[in-house]
């Protein structure tokens, strides 16, 4: 077979004529999403023909190759990608089939009846554990869902749980995105965990604080920032260490574990002043008044951050209600569960974290790396760069055993028998599993494709080397790109998969850490995920206001910038001997 070498300036030598030409793909994958609403699948479809047409007729790539880049694409996007999010969302409705998954509603619920530090446990902590296992807007639908349920207005609970699906994206769906940047980039997964673990941190810290600014104000912010620093402070501080000293597919699960469990107790030793019941502003169609327990009356001081607790009857309270308010009978303490309901609710957690910590033991690791590992060639493909070195896109790595997706399968079936679901039941729920997910498997695999067919065609590296033109200032771009990438697409996965590529290319030109700005492009997009069409349409079909995607957009749209701001600023000091040396 003949070496192909790819051409940086195909039209006429003229690398920015190429560049917009090299565009083009990722403007049809855009304009489709975004202005004329086609679906996902048909977009990326468009957008893969086009990639392909352009290889063969303008990058000169031949037609063997071209087509057997695109299958070596969508067999990765299959495998490991959606052998991840398919498992991972079986488990997810295997519990959802149970009255065990209601249990763990039901006791988070029980923890307290404030608006606000319900919010950081339902919509922060709890949807951080449905992101690692879900994803695709799951934690969106369920946590909106839970908050109405506890006398929330709808639009503020789509708003909260919208705005709380941001920190845990990056490691969301066990490391599917970071699992798509290393197939794509080359870059190692542990160097790429290392870095957005020393990122998405910052973005934990702050959330939390913006969920109670959002359902109180001002007011919400100084009586509950305590256990609101502590969520985030927390969250922040196990996603670092999981995602760069344990094994990266936990880390949202550890890190949404410790938050919940070091809310738990801190809410034994410390009350906010006032306990805010509900949230006063009233939607069309939907009454409510705001009822704010007071601890003024018993003479504890009705200001402050907070006052120690020594347990529920530790002084009287009186409400303080407006003449027009009504009461929601459900912003009032739900049953606590029994130890047996809250561990069977917590069980399928429980057990992939025990597998995934087996699968690490050295002795296990060794010989799943041994038996479960095949390497080889792609077929029909022999490429070089445009300095003759060959792409790393031509290995195929099949983890059939070690994979992440194969450990989640285990992790199903062990949770079949722990909830005693018959077989016949979970294989019918793993068959609507597939079903629910055909259109996100015909998406995933085509910008898989997509992303393949654009780097060994060398279009990618041409439009990295144009955008290498910026210099410095590409440091500030990058997490911008990312942001672009998640809004239009409304994944993480396939912004990783389209841009990762175009990052390490500008990178190396500009001679900044290829590390970093792929980094950059996964933590960045996450902030972009409020804002998408897809996680927007779900948060407004949970809440039942479908039609709201605009109230939602525009109310967001502030929050979605000041955190891509900060994350810029954090990229671009890392970029530096400032904060150079977080870098791996």
């Amino acid at each position: 077979m003949t070496s192909f070498q790819q051409i940086l300036a195909p039209l006429g030598g003229s690398l920015l004529v190429s560049a917009l030409c090299a565009a083009v793909p990722l403007i049809i994958l855009f304009v489709l999403l975004g202005v004329f609403r086609v679906k996902a699948a048909k977009a990326a479809l468009a957008s893969l023909l086009s990639s392909i047409l352009m290889a063969i007729l303008i990058w000169q790539m031949p037609v063997g190759q071209a087509l057997s880049a695109t299958a070596a694409g969508a067999v990765y996007g299959v495998f490991p990608i959606l052998w991840i999010l398919i498992n991972a969302l079986w488990i997810y409705k295997l519990t959802v089939a149970t009255r065990w998954f209601e249990a763990l509603g039901n006791t988070i619920r029980s923890i307290s009846n404030d608006q606000r530090i319900v919010t950081i446990l339902i919509a922060f902590c709890f949807g951080a554990l449905l992101e690692a296992l879900a994803g695709f807007g799951a934690p969106v639908a369920v946590s909106a869902a839970m908050l109405m349920a506890t006398g929330m207005k709808p639009l503020k609970a789509a708003m909260v749980s919208l705005l709380a699906n941001t920190a845990p994206v990056a490691f969301g769906a066990m490391a599917s995105p970071l699992i798509a940047l290393n197939g794509v980039t080359g870059l190692p997964l542990r160097d790429l965990s290392s870095m957005v673990g020393r990122q998405t941190p910052f973005l934990a810290v702050l959330v939390p604080l913006m969920l109670v600014f959002i359902v109180d104000g001002r007011r919400g912010v100084k009586q509950t920032w305590p256990v609101a620093l502590v969520a985030g402070a927390v969250f922040g501080l196990f996603q670092f260490l999981t995602s760069n000293f344990l094994a990266v597919e936990l880390t949202d699960v550890v890190a949404s574990v410790a938050a919940i469990g070091a809310v738990l107790l801190m809410l034994r030793f410390w009350q906010p002043s006032q306990i805010l019941t509900s949230s006063g502003e009233t939607d069309a169609g939907h009454v409510g008044g705001a009822s704010v327990i007071s601890a003024a009356a018993s003479g504890r001081p009705s200001a402050g951050h907070g006052n120690m607790a020594r347990g529920p009857a530790a002084a009287s309270v009186t409400e303080s209600v407006s003449a027009s308010a009504v009461i929601n009978p459900l912003s009032v303490t739900h049953k606590r569960p029994t130890a047996r309901s809250v561990w069977m609710a917590v069980a399928p957690y429980l057990v992939i974290v025990v597998i995934f910590s087996i699968s690490q033991l050295p002795a296990v690791k060794t010989w799943l790396g041994h038996v479960g590992t095949v390497t080889f060639r792609w077929p029909g493909l022999d490429v070089v760069d445009a300095v003759g070195k060959p792409v790393a896109n031509e290995t195929f790595h099949l983890d059939h055993l070690k994979a992440t997706g194969t450990l989640l399968l285990f992790a199903g079936l062990v949770t079949t028998a722990i909830y005693r679901i018959p077989f016949r039941q979970a294989v019918r729920i793993y068959g609507e599993t597939l079903v629910q997910l055909r259109w996100t498997i015909v998406t995933v695999s085509s910008v898989l494709a997509l992303s393949f067919v654009m780097t060994l065609s060398g279009e990618t590296a041409t439009l990295g080397v144009a955008l290498a033109s910026a210099g410095g200032f590409f440091t500030l771009l990058s997490p911008l790109i990312g942001w672009l990438g998640v809004t239009l697409t409304g994944s993480d996965t396939s912004s990783n998969s389209l841009f990762g590529p175009l990052q390490i290319a500008a990178a190396k030109q500009i001679g900044l850490s290829p590390l970093l700005m792929a980094a950059a492009n996964s933590s960045g997009g996450v902030l972009g995920k409020m804002l998408s069409p897809q996680n927007l349409a779900v948060a407004a079909a949970a809440i039942g206001m479908e039609g709201s995607e605009g109230t939602l957009l525009r109310k967001l749209a502030g929050w979605s910038v000041v955190l891509l701001l900060l994350i810029t600023v954090l990229v671009f000091l890392q970029s530096t001997p400032i904060l150079g040396w977080m870098v791996p």
